[in-house]
């Protein structure tokens, strides 16, 4: 019954362009077509200067980092934004102690294993398992491209992942890869995350170079 209650709370709030499809469990790279170029690592093939090939492909892997798929569960303060126009969430609710909201009406009270459509067929309530926010301390809406390269690769900010663990994450993890499939009404992140994915191995390969500023 609270499952019940909580989705038809989230039905009657949420906004109708926010339609989804069903994305694929953890460990599936999702490589739905994307709506924006994403260029891979050979397009930098020919900056001759290792260094500046590597911050040139992190500016690349940006793209993805710097979009409301990704920005949305990445906030600095408060809870999560949603939408395209990265808007506060509705309805309203806190991170929570473990970054999956407040005892009670915790991220799963609405958020299933898979995208629920509505019944109007106008949207759908998004959903894999898990579902959560970033922690605290991966929080960076706002932030330049520079600390965003220096957070992720700090383990003490990125849950303490190595760089190897950095890639296996940016390239593999389901949660990541929804962005890329989450259906009509949101805009999927830029490229597919088998781009992104070659990316962040070129860009370690290449010294894992962060831009300044």
């Amino acid at each position: 019954m609270r499952l019940h209650a909580a989705l038809a709370l989230a039905l009657s709030l949420a906004t109708p362009a926010l339609a989804q499809t069903t994305a694929a469990g953890n460990g599936t790279p999702l490589t739905e077509p994307p709506a924006e170029t994403l260029l891979g690592p050979e397009a930098f093939d020919k900056i001759s200067d290792k260094t500046e090939r590597s911050v040139a492909i992190f500016n690349e892997m940006g793209k993805v980092l710097t979009h409301p798929r990704c920005l949305n569960c990445h906030p600095v303060t408060g809870g999560p934004t949603q939408g395209d126009d990265m808007h506060p969430h509705s309805p309203p609710v806190v991170r929570g102690d473990a970054d999956f909201g407040a005892p009670g009406m915790t991220c799963n009270t609405c958020h299933g294993a898979a995208n629920v459509a509505f019944s109007t067929g106008e949207g759908s309530i998004p959903g894999h398992e898990p579902w959560s926010l970033a922690p605290v301390s991966m929080g960076w809406q706002g932030q330049s491209l520079g600390a965003i390269c220096a957070q992720i690769k700090d383990p003490a900010k990125n849950g303490g992942k190595d760089l190897e663990a950095l890639w296996e994450h940016n390239a593999h993890d389901g949660l990541v890869g929804w962005g890329w499939v989450p259906g009509p009404g949101r805009a999927p992140a830029p490229g597919s995350q088998e781009i992104f994915g070659a990316l962040t191995r070129a860009w370690i390969d290449t010294g894992a170079a962060c831009p300044s500023g």
